[in-house]
């Protein structure tokens, strides 16, 4: 493990070039869609790596989101070397698009049918290693990239004790010896309830009064009753913030550890998360460093590698917090990698949004944001046509 704090930023653009010196030992693919627990998952994940997507059908996150728009987001800078797993191909206008303003070949895009993908990998002799955003219950240990449980374990939010780095006060409650009712709570709000693993905010409750709290609870009796949870975390509530970051860097195999960018967090009044700003020259890395070696070496003791992204609130007397550790490829991961191709352009500023939405087919924005595209004014990384 490199002790000393002089991390440098990863050169390439692309997960390919990430991962390579990783994954010389054996044949890898990047599985790059979540699991789900939805009624139309072929494969849920409702036996032992619970994730909290939804306490309801109703509220599940949808197949467009998990197999579609996050897929393809990653699938854009995959780069040539990695097999990318996906069950739903993207659009060819899209393909064309990154081929053309990416630069890669996308050849190693594998569509396997969704009602069969996890089968076909656990048998395939095509592919020793499957990285993954997420542990699957149905695929088989041994094809995890990293151990599955362990997998699991980093991405609990109670492990964020263990990791040395400055976070708010919490406690962790386990729900099979613990009844909801008897969950000691903090006697003034606001603070956090969390559930272990959920997904994109989801299973994040702000409580501010009695309604908040009473909406929580209902949300929880409901996962307990399709049996999707296990733990809960009561957090204290961080006050004053004046900043909200997410912090993002790659630990190999060896431990070393490579920079890949940072971003100013935008999120709504509710925490729901829209996005970020990434400042590729101005951003003070130095800030995170501690930060990065205690997270970086506490995954390295326990054989992770790959991405690791933390989230940051900064209050207005500088004091920094690690609210969540995600160990896998953030949201906005892809347009951090384009860290060298934007600054030739002279481009210190990027903005990515999550759910951006422009009225047209893909067909017409490609041809009326021509400009827009080719001066990389605006880079696509996903694009889903909705009516």
């Amino acid at each position: 493990m490199n002790s000393k704090y002089n991390f440098d930023y990863f050169q390439g653009s692309c997960f390919s070039d990430l991962f390579a010196e990783d994954i010389s030992d054996g044949d890898y693919a990047f599985i790059l869609n979540y699991p789900a627990t939805a009624s139309w998952a072929t494969y849920p994940n409702t036996k032992k790596y619970f994730i909290q997507d939804g306490s309801s059908e109703a509220t599940k996150t949808s197949y467009d989101k998990i197999f579609q728009q996050e897929p393809w987001k990653n699938l854009a800078v995959l780069g040539n070397a990695i097999p990318g797993i996906v069950t739903s191909p993207p659009p060819q206008l899209l393909v064309n698009y990154w081929r053309e303003h990416f630069g890669f070949n996308y050849e190693n895009i594998e569509v396997i049918a969704r009602s069969q993908y996890l089968d076909e990998l656990n048998h395939s002799k095509y592919f020793d290693k499957l990285i993954t955003l997420f542990p699957f219950d149905h695929l088989k240990r041994e094809k995890h990239a990293v151990h599955p449980d362990t997998h699991y374990h980093l991405l609990n939010k109670a492990t964020l004790a263990e990791l040395g780095v400055p976070h708010p006060q919490y406690k962790t409650y386990h729900i099979d010896q613990v009844n909801l009712e008897d969950i000691h709570l903090p006697e003034k709000f606001p603070y956090l309830i969390k559930t272990s693993h959920g997904l994109s905010g989801e299973g994040t409750y702000i409580i501010n009064n009695s309604n908040d709290l009473n909406y929580c609870w209902e949300e929880l009796r409901k996962y307990l009753n399709i049996k999707l949870l296990n733990t809960i975390i009561v957090s204290e509530f961080i006050k004053n913030v004046v900043q909200n970051y997410c912090v993002q860097f790659y630990v190999s195999k060896k431990g070393d550890i490579k920079l890949i960018g940072t971003t100013k967090q935008l999120v709504t009044s509710e925490g729901n998360y829209l996005g970020g700003i990434i400042h590729y020259r101005q951003t003070d890395m130095n800030r995170f460093t501690k930060m990065i070696a205690a997270i970086g070496q506490y995954a390295h003791q326990q054989k992770y590698f790959g991405v690791i992204g933390f989230d940051v609130l900064e209050n207005k007397d500088g004091q920094m917090y690690v609210i969540d550790v995600n160990f896998r490829v953030n949201g906005s991961t892809p347009l951090c990698l384009q860290r060298h191709t934007l600054l030739k352009l002279g481009k210190d500023v990027a903005k990515y949004f999550s759910n951006y939405r422009i009225i047209g087919s893909l067909e017409s924005i490609l041809v009326n944001l021509k400009a827009e595209l080719d001066s990389k004014d605006l880079m696509i990384l996903s694009a889903l046509e909705k009516k």
